[in-house]
């Protein structure tokens, strides 16, 4: 019994989930000794905040479901409307997904009041998509979002912690981005990596799936943003405005052109 539970689990045999375990254990002890405490010196801290994160991508990459990051970005890339759905620090998740999107040209709308949240669901239709995030997959907001989204007709893509919560249970697919609570950083700090994490593999997973279309857009709004500069008064002025020059004959600085570069992905 015990080695069709191993090979089911994707091990060779007994021994090699014996081995495994052991090394998860022993891993274990070691994160425990790595807690934060009040009397660490600096360079202690900046090891283990770094050995925590470190952990948290490590463990993320060993449970990410291939199949569901694939269907995600499919779902999400053939969405007419995307909203983006997290309240507290996940709502700081969600914008930071939505701004690297749109640099390829695929727009979505970020939701963090409840009220919004549910307006927003409510309008979505068969076609759209949500994607939600919520470490703990237990808040009521995002949750009823969720709910509303999927009677609507539109899919839901969850990011959560785990997937026995109740949005994971109100969503069409789920990726997990577990985080292990750690005193003084808590769980929300190794959980935002975690989050990020998944959120960039589906950012390029959406630009793969039309990388020409992905490099043009990135390279229009790269060009579009590099035109601006804030020159030391602290106003923003467009790069090419002619700017008043005594050595000119008419008293006017000729513009330069600006350079355009072609940026690859």
């Amino acid at each position: 019994m015990v080695v069709k539970v191993a090979r089911r689990l994707g091990y060779g045999g007994f021994k090699e989930l014996r081995a495994d375990l052991l090394a998860y254990y022993a891993n274990l002890r070691v994160e425990i000794d790595e807690e934060l405490r009040r009397e660490d010196s600096i360079p202690q801290i900046v090891r283990k905040v770094f050995a925590t994160e470190r952990s948290a991508l490590e463990e993320v990459e060993s449970i990410l479901d291939i199949d569901a990051i694939a269907e995600a970005a499919r779902i999400f890339i053939r969405a007419r409307h995307r909203d983006l759905y997290g309240v507290g620090g996940s709502a700081t998740v969600c914008a930071d997904a939505s701004h690297k999107f749109l640099r390829i040209g695929i727009r979505s709308s970020v939701f963090s009041d409840a009220h919004l949240i549910a307006m927003s669901a409510s309008l979505l239709e068969e076609g759209d998509a949500a994607l939600v995030v919520s470490h703990s997959g237990e808040s009521k907001d995002v949750i009823l979002g969720a709910e509303v989204a999927r009677a609507s007709g539109a899919k839901v893509i969850t990011i959560t912690n785990s997937i026995a919560s109740t949005l994971a249970r109100n969503s069409d697919v789920v990726l997990c981005a577990p985080a292990k609570e750690a005193p003084l950083m808590g769980q929300n700090a190794a959980a935002r990596i975690a989050q990020l994490a998944i959120l960039d593999t589906m950012f390029i997973c959406l630009a793969r799936e039309d990388y020409e279309t992905a490099e043009r857009n990135l390279n229009k709004v790269l060009t579009s943003v590099a035109v601006y500069s804030t020159n030391d008064r602290g106003r923003t002025e467009r790069r090419g405005t002619p700017r008043a020059d005594k050595n000119s004959p008419d008293g006017v600085q000729p513009a330069k052109e600006t350079s355009r570069k072609r940026v690859e992905l």
